[in-house]
């Protein structure tokens, strides 16, 4: 009977290969694009990062310029003795000459508006006079009233300022749109204590130039060390709140520079800091990444409804591979669940040649195996029948022989002919021990109660006599051992050790145990064998050669070596030993194992 169909259970199995394939290759996707769209996100963090720094290292040169600018300007307005002799003079209330007024306008105040306008970053540099006793000569000298014009102005006004407008004067004359950044700093005598103020001041946007930077993305501000933030013109409706909550993380506490990326609900950022000791402040710059950010999401986002879709399909055209994959498996399934019914008539047709087709030859393999044992099995039953009946004869038939023999011995002993009687004893015993039927092992006792009968005829057969030597410990005559396995190895020392010589010698037979194997060893003083015939006879002992039919051809030492091994295992068997001339050694090696009942 064939099978060429599987049952509908066996969909299961196809349905979870697919479901493992689909998880293994979507899990691999998964990590693949996680890592690789967090490593665009940090792509473009890390750019903006770089790019926040580096606008801060070009802020921070300008701030560095524009310092410089200032005070080597104020240095040198502090360092104009024409200058501070005017400011004593209206401090003191002298009047000037209009000679020295003549002569102070021409030469220091030239001089002093030439080096502010030579400098392209100065808006101004302006002396105030502590009074307004004092002829102003504008665009360098201004009185007190000027001064207090502007926001910075009041009582130990000193320092910097910013974010202030120049309101010397009306709008008239000045623009009141620019926003500034001043240094301001006091002229004082020691004689008459502070005289005048020095202004130098520079425009925030020249100061600050990344304040003003029309950049959608981007924007700024100062915050000097009170709290206080300038913004330029790049403020953002949200940009005091991101200070604010920047400000509540204390970023700005250690006046340490930076660049971090910060995330505030749904704006991603990158906020750099860079602080000035000589300003007293720190300047912010933030540009919102949130787009780019958005972009690598969007890309993810898109990569994974495609993946799913794409998942969708492979599932399906997985499923159909594996079903056409496993559709031998089915036969197979199928064909094993009728041998399980108990037909074992059942076939695999069609097996490819792949492993589930060495699978199918396999199972019908085995059960052509399965049929073929069986067949034996039945035979060999029936002839076990066959040999106990034939036992039964020969039982019966011995029972006659053991008769006959008793009767010559009878009339030997009645004729005195006792060596005759006891010959007749000795042969009795070994055809009563051979014709037995034993169930298992026998005892080693019982072996050497055999092999001693055995010797006594065969002594009758030479005229030299031989003699047995037994040295077996009690313990070991009562450990199994094959039946019949010592006889043939007496017989071999006699025949090929012995007998060649025709000398009276001795077959030795000695035992002792080591851990738990037991060890026979039966040995002759007879010829031996040269190294080429010792290991001719242990290969052939061994089923390395073959056996072939001639006289010392091994086969009964073989013998005995296979139903050792057979009853005990492979570690168990003969080992031979010889020296030519000298002597030959056959040693059983059998497990330390006690006769339960000794056997009758």
């Amino acid at each position: 009977m064939k099978k060429k169909a599987g049952p509908g259970r066996g969909m299961k199995l196809n349905i979870k290969f697919t479901i493992v394939m689909v998880i293994t290759i979507a899990l691999t996707m998964a990590v693949l694009a996680g890592v690789l769209f967090y490593e665009q996100e940090q792509n473009v963090i890390n750019e903006s990062i770089n790019y926040m720094e580096h606008k801060q290292e070009r802020n921070a040169d300008q701030i560095s310029t524009c310092i410089d600018s200032i005070n080597m300007s104020t240095q040198f307005f502090l360092a104009d003795e024409e200058m501070g002799e005017i400011l004593n003079a209206a401090a003191k209330g002298r009047e000037l000459t209009l000679p020295e007024i003549v002569k102070f306008k021409e030469n220091d105040i030239k001089n002093l508006d030439r080096l502010v306008s030579n400098n392209p970053l100065l808006y101004s540099v302006r002396i105030y006079a502590a009074s307004d006793d004092i002829f102003e000569v504008m665009p360098v000298l201004y009185n007190s009233t000027r001064m207090n014009n502007m926001e910075w102005a009041g009582e130990g006004a000193q320092g910097w300022y910013f974010g202030y407008r120049d309101t010397a004067f009306s709008a008239l004359i000045t623009s009141h749109k620019e926003t500034l950044a001043g240094l301001i700093t006091p002229i004082t005598d020691y004689r008459i204590g502070e005289v005048g103020k020095i202004e130098a001041a520079v425009t925030m946007e020249t100061l600050f130039p990344a304040l003003y930077e029309d950049e959608d993305s981007e924007f700024g501000c100062f915050v000097t060390d009170d709290g206080k933030a300038y913004f330029g013109s790049n403020v953002k409706d949200y940009s005091e709140e991101i200070i604010a909550k920047l400000r509540e993380t204390g970023k700005f506490v250690n006046h340490v520079d930076m660049a971090e990326y910060h995330i505030f609900g749904k704006k991603k950022l990158v906020v750099s800091t860079l602080y000035n000791k000589k300003l007293g402040g720190t300047l912010i710059g933030v540009l919102d990444i949130s787009a780019g950010i958005r972009r690598v999401n969007d890309s993810r986002n898109f990569f994974v409804g495609v993946m799913v879709i794409v998942l969708v399909l492979l599932a399906l055209i997985i499923d159909r591979i594996v079903k056409r994959m496993l559709r031998q498996f089915y036969v197979i399934l199928s064909g094993m669940s009728e041998v399980k019914h108990g037909n074992l008539s059942v076939r695999i047709e069609e097996c490819s040649d792949d492993e589930m087709g060495v699978l199918g030859k396999s199972l019908n393999d085995m059960l052509d195996r399965i049929q073929r044992l069986m067949q034996e099995n039945i035979d060999r039953e029936i002839l076990v029948k066959n040999s106990e009946i034939r036992a039964l004869q020969n039982q019966i038939n011995a029972h006659f022989i053991y008769n006959v023999l008793e009767s010559i011995k009878m009339m030997a002993e009645i004729d005195e002919k006792y060596a005759i009687s006891d010959a007749i004893t000795s042969l009795g015993k070994l055809l009563r021990y051979s014709m037995r039927r034993v169930s298992g092992n026998v005892s080693v006792g019982d072996e050497l109660d055999y092999i001693q009968d055995y010797i006594s005829l065969i002594n009758l057969r030479y005229d030299y006599p031989i003699h047995l030597g037994i040295k077996v410990p009690e313990d070991i005559k009562i450990n199994e051992i094959p039946k019949m396995s010592l006889q043939p190895l007496v017989e071999n020392a006699i025949l090929h050790g012995i007998e060649p010589l025709g000398v009276e010698s001795t077959v030795y037979i000695k035992a002792w145990t080591e851990d738990d194997v037991c060890i026979v060893e039966v040995s002759d003083s007879g010829r031996g064998m040269s190294e080429e015939e010792l290991a001719a006879l242990i290969a052939r002992i061994e089923g390395v050669a073959e056996i072939d039919g001639g006289r010392g051809n091994g086969i009964g030492l073989k013998n005995v070596h296979d139903r050792i091994q057979m009853a005990f295992g492979k570690q168990y068997g003969l080992t031979v030993y010889s020296k030519p001339g000298l002597y030959t050694k056959v040693a059983i090696k059998i497990p330390v194992k006690r006769v339960s009942k000794k056997v009758i």
